[in-house]
């Protein structure tokens, strides 16, 4: 008799573990702004794979950070939604028949659907969110849950992408190719890699806040002249002049914030491709680090994160804008000209005109939205580069960091003054711009 009753007791043993296990498992997890940043770096990893360039990579994460940060304003009172806020933005509906899902990891998922289906390597995307579902598996969220929380987030990320898709940017394949003019003063493709301009055509994109891209269209550019006495030719002589005495603090600098994703190492017989991230994944992590020091929940990091994502279209925006109406010659290609045809500056010379600093007026401008949620005064240490074997550099403001970014085109030897400036004042007003759009802010003079 015990022969038969042992393999019963068993039996009702296993089962009843089996459900004591589906009872114990969780209904949510706790996520915070560290899984934000997860996404945004491999997002920024599959960017550098597929040599992204500037303000592509922000149309990518904008896109991603407003579907992440559309499942918290369906969810949550407290995050309005962007509906009526952002140009053409509709009011999305919430997918009421979909339950028991959890609002953050919804979130991240509807980044990745996102970003997977907007990168051309979308697949590492697919990769890494089989993988970080697994993770919650692991750490025993409910399989209900985790179905639940990826077909809200697929519904969201669905009705994002028709949203992106009508941005226009995929007319810009149409537009006949830009050809340089080779005029005296004009942008010219620049060595080792002689690439073709970065699309020229961006400011037909539908921007987010912006009422017309030539809507902080900046002073011209310092007119070009090959009189030596003339404003430009004086311009350039600093420029020349300036690149042969850098410190050793300045050409760290010019490094740190190089970003640039189309560098080209010519090792003599072989050429060789140092892929960076770009600058406004550069601001994007400068983001998360803030996030993550200021303790920020869940729901306000992504909420920050979508704000500089929009800052970045729109200030790419507005800024290829006017590098394409200018069309100004690079510092580089003036210099061989006109004064020493060796002449080689510390940074490669990225394939696009000079005037303005796309640097410039996306970091002023990300300045501006950082400093408005985190304080004029933030002290952080950017860690960003470590990656690319660069030690970090500590700021005492969002702001300080801005003014840097730009100087270190200077350095660089690939803009002139001008434009740094010029660039800078255009960012600070998009970014005031942008938060005027979003929180109902008064445009101030701060940080100008």
């Amino acid at each position: 008799m015990m022969k038969n009753v042992l393999p019963l007791i068993f039996l009702i043993s296993f089962l009843f573990g089996c459900n004591q296990s589906v009872t114990h498992q969780k209904q949510t997890l706790k996520f915070s702004s560290a899984q934000i940043s997860e996404v945004i770096n491999r997002m920024t990893d599959i960017m550098v794979h597929d040599v992204t360039n500037p303000p592509l990579a922000a149309r990518f994460f904008s896109y991603a950070t407003l579907a992440g940060y559309e499942v918290i304003s369906q969810n949550d009172s407290g995050y309005k939604s962007m509906a009526g806020v952002l140009n053409n933005y509709p009011e999305l509906a919430r997918p009421d028949s979909i339950k028991g899902y959890s609002t953050e990891l919804s979130s991240l998922l509807a980044m990745m659907e996102t970003a997977k289906k907007m990168q051309p390597s979308g697949a590492y995307v697919d990769s890494f969110e089989v993988s970080f579902i697994d993770s919650c598996r692991k750490e025993g969220l409910s399989e209900d849950v985790i179905a639940n929380s990826t077909k809200y987030a697929k519904a969201i990320s669905k009705a994002v992408l028709a949203y992106a898709k009508a941005d226009k940017y995929n007319r810009i394949s149409n537009y006949p190719r830009y050809t340089p003019q080779q005029t005296p003063g004009t942008w010219y493709p620049t060595p080792p890699g002689f690439f073709a301009p970065v699309e020229p055509y961006f400011n037909t994109v539908r921007p987010f806040t912006l009422d017309t891209c030539i809507q902080f269209k900046p002073d011209p550019p310092v007119a070009f002249s090959t009189d030596k006495n003339s404003p430009f030719f004086k311009m350039l002589n600093y420029n020349f002049t300036e690149s042969n005495r850098l410190s050793k603090e300045q050409r760290e600098i010019a490094a740190f914030w190089d970003c640039n994703p189309f560098a080209l190492q010519d090792n003599g017989h072989l050429m060789s491709g140092r892929k960076k991230m770009s600058p406004g994944a550069h601001w994007l992590l400068i983001t998360g680090i803030a996030c993550k020091d200021s303790k920020a929940d869940f729901a306000k990091s992504m909420k920050i994160h979508t704000m500089v994502s929009v800052a970045l279209m729109d200030g790419f925006i507005c800024c290829w804008d006017e590098k394409f109406r200018s069309n100004r010659i690079r510092p580089e290609t003036a210099i061989r000209q006109y004064i020493d045809p060796s002449y080689k500056p510390l940074l490669q010379t990225p394939p696009f005109p000079e005037y303005l600093s796309g640097h410039s007026t996306i970091s002023a401008a990300s300045a501006v939205i950082l400093s408005h949620y985190f304080g004029n005064d933030f002290r952080y240490k950017d860690t960003s580069e470590e990656a690319y074997g660069l030690p970090g550099r500590k700021f005492k403001s969002f702001q300080e960091a801005a003014i840097e970014a730009g100087i270190s085109r200077f350095y660089g030897g690939i803009h002139f003054m001008d434009a740094i400036d010029n660039g800078r004042k255009q960012g600070l007003a998009v970014g005031e711009w942008v938060l005027g759009r979003v929180e109902n802010k008064a445009p101030t003079v701060a940080g100008r």
